[in-house]
């Protein structure tokens, strides 16, 4: 018998914008409890962005979280000994947590300059729709299309 579901607990919004998105975000930026490194880190590339683009930091974040998320993901599911890789839509948390990883994996794997450097470069692609983390969404959205044939297997 399963366990009862967890309670999600509430996240305090981020000190300087008071948002609870880049509050999540800073938690899954930060390595090894240093909350304060992951908030200096964010907090400057916002500062870049703003230098660079002239524009407010936040919508260039909120847009490239927006870009990013994906609609649809392939799951897999065992139907008489095959198992088969069904498309079905991401909810809206997952949906959030799959962009801000994808996200932090791109800014990861770059070369070079400081994390927040990488970040606003990122975050500015990923709000032109380019970038490292859109071609994972692409790369999801495809396998998920090139699967529909398997979708009458959801429930």
């Amino acid at each position: 018998m399963r366990k009862p579901a967890k309670a999600k607990r509430s996240l305090a919004p981020d000190p300087k914008f008071g948002n609870v998105v880049i509050s999540k975000f800073i938690n899954q930026i930060m390595r090894r409890g240093k909350k304060t490194v992951a908030q200096k880190v964010l907090y400057r590339s916002f500062d870049l962005i703003s230098v660079k683009t002239k524009q407010d930091p936040l919508q260039i974040f909120e847009s490239a979280l927006r870009n990013v998320s994906p609609v649809l993901e392939v799951r897999p599911r065992r139907i008489g000994g095959a198992n088969y890789q069904i498309a079905v839509e991401v909810r809206p948390e997952r949906r959030q947590t799959l962009a801000m990883r994808w996200i932090l994996n791109a800014v990861r794997e770059r070369k070079g300059a400081a994390t927040a450097a990488k970040l606003a470069e990122e975050l500015l692609a990923a709000s032109k729709k380019e970038g490292a983390a859109m071609k994972k969404r692409e790369d999801v959205h495809r396998m998920a299309e090139s699967n529909r044939a398997f979708s009458h297997f959801a429930r």
